[in-house]
């Protein structure tokens, strides 16, 4: 049987339905709709407004499970086996780096520090093009996902920035739980193999496999696993698509560098300190440039000269179905102008239950819309921080180990 495309995305689709009736996938479903859930709970202590956890969930569900089949498609034709990837010392190491920080919950570190150490002393001895080729997929797979929905039920904050002034910003989080179809080097035969061979092309695999001579006869067996993706940053100099494009093309070209590097590594193994290195480092200049780019660069959510910036508007609220967006400007409601968030709540409380609307877009264009509302309710309007407004939320994270040795250290005292 020729190699074929279709075949072969076929029948790894299969296999990563297949995850879907693992009950470990779902308790991973559920810590994800846990996570959804504690943040709908933040946006509905500061809002007011409420959303559906399980909505959020699913629709991450979905994107997960089509971000699975291409990481699953990508790992097959690059040749990605997890054979000696050491994944008992990879979460190891990335526990230890969560007491440090959680943001290095992350396997671009874990598995570059574990890379090194196989390098440095030879124990563990660790598949790095393997490893280092999985860490690439799976971030080009989290900025394909970042891309396709990154930006969607953002989280609107108020949080002081580098210069000490509090600004307006989005809380972008997203969390997916991802079905794969991994596989595993066996030795063997065919007729051993349970399940359908498939042929593959002449140039494959790109990463050759770890510990095999040429002589030998390898077989893959591909097996069904079950694996999470998350993603958080804040938009604080642009609106949130905006913000989740810079960082899906970032995240993507460092993807495919440590790929290429990767694919090298297998057949250079004198280079593989250069994945090993630019793994954690190329990953951190990541990290680095986003959080230089939107906390020292001009805020976007800051009072304007004249009118009240929308920050955000609710889903299903007059303001939302008027039009109005987050970045928009509220110039009038009927005939009283309004320049500070207490001209628009006097002028809302003079208005009737229909009014017309003046605001300019973010195409610096002036519109008028007429809004209707229940009598005595607003028009579901979050606006920009004023002089005065505290921040609501504080993304500094600590560290857990910190913590623990400062209250130790309290108790003892």
């Amino acid at each position: 049987m020729d190699f074929s495309w279709a075949h072969t995305l076929l029948s790894i689709t299969l296999i990563v339905l297949r995850v879907l009736i693992e009950p470990f996938f779902w308790l991973v479903a559920v810590l994800v709709w846990t996570q959804y859930r504690r943040m709908l709970k933040t946006k509905e202590a500061i809002s007011g407004y409420k959303d559906s956890a399980l909505r959020i969930s699913f629709i991450a569900l979905i994107y997960g499970i089509i971000g699975g089949i291409l990481g699953s498609f990508l790992m097959v034709i690059f040749g990605v086996t997890i054979d000696g990837m050491g994944v008992a010392w990879l979460w190891v190491i990335a526990l230890m780096l969560m007491l440090i920080s959680p943001r290095l919950l992350c396997f671009s570190y874990a598995g570059g520090i574990l890379a090194l150490i196989s390098l440095l002393t030879g124990a563990p001895q660790v598949n790095i093009p393997g490893l280092m080729g999985l860490v690439a997929i799976l971030h080009l797979v989290e900025s394909i996902l970042i891309l396709l929905s990154g930006h969607q039920d953002p989280l609107p904050v108020y949080i002081r920035n580098q210069a000490g002034r509090v600004v307006g910003a989005f809380n972008l989080q997203k969390f997916w739980p991802i079905p794969l179809a991994v596989m595993m080097i066996v030795m063997g035969t065919a007729q051993q193999l349970p399940g359908e061979l498939m042929q593959m092309p002449e140039w494959w695999p790109l990463i050759r496999p770890w510990g095999i001579t040429s002589d030998q006869n390898v077989m893959y067996q591909i097996l069904p696993v079950v694996a999470a993706l998350g993603y958080g940053e804040l938009a604080v100099t642009c609106l949130p698509r905006e913000r989740t494009k810079r960082s899906s093309w970032h995240l993507a070209l460092y993807s495919l560098i440590l790929l290429g590097l990767a694919v090298t590594a297998s057949h250079y193994p004198q280079l593989s300190i250069l994945p090993a290195l630019f793994s954690p480092l190329g990953h951190e200049l990541i990290i680095f440039l986003g959080r230089r780019d939107e906390l020292q660069g001009k805020p976007r959510f800051v009072p304007p000269s004249s009118g009240v910036m929308v920050l955000d508007v609710l889903k299903g609220s007059p303001a939302d179905r008027a039009g109005i967006r987050s970045g928009d400007v509220i110039r009038s409601v009927g005939d009283l102008p309004v320049n500070s968030r207490y001209d628009l709540a006097q002028a809302l409380g003079i208005v009737g239950p229909s009014f017309i609307l003046e605001f300019g877009n973010c195409a610096g264009d002036t519109r008028w819309t007429r809004v209707r509302r229940k009598p005595g309710y607003t028009i579901g309007e979050i606006t920009v921080p004023e002089p005065g407004d505290p921040p609501n939320v504080d993304f500094v994270m600590g560290s857990p180990l910190k913590n623990l040795i400062n209250r130790l250290l309290q108790k003892f005292r």
